[in-house]
């Protein structure tokens, strides 16, 4: 499955992009799974997306928890839970 990655704030600062298109394997279908996969790729991501590190997910422009899932050529952003203007 494709999707559609933003990053927003501090995140995007530390992960040195504010957008990418990914192809997903086959067993990553939530939220929570794209994350850890995203961690895996190692530094900058392990730190920025670390599980207990307090991060937002939208998915199609809505706030979602973790365990939803996506869906073919979703956008999916991930930001601090308070960002600026």
């Amino acid at each position: 499955m494709k999707i559609n990655l933003k990053f927003f704030a501090s995140l995007r600062e530390v992960l040195q992009t504010s957008q990418e298109t990914v192809e997903l394997p086959a067993d990553v279908i939530t939220i929570m799974q794209l994350r850890d996969c995203l961690i895996a790729r190692g530094e900058p991501w392990s730190s920025a997306l670390a599980q207990g590190k307090s991060v937002r997910a939208a998915l199609n422009h809505q706030m979602v928890e973790e365990d939803a899932s996506l869906i073919e050529g979703a956008e999916v952003a991930f930001f601090p839970p308070v960002t600026g203007g």
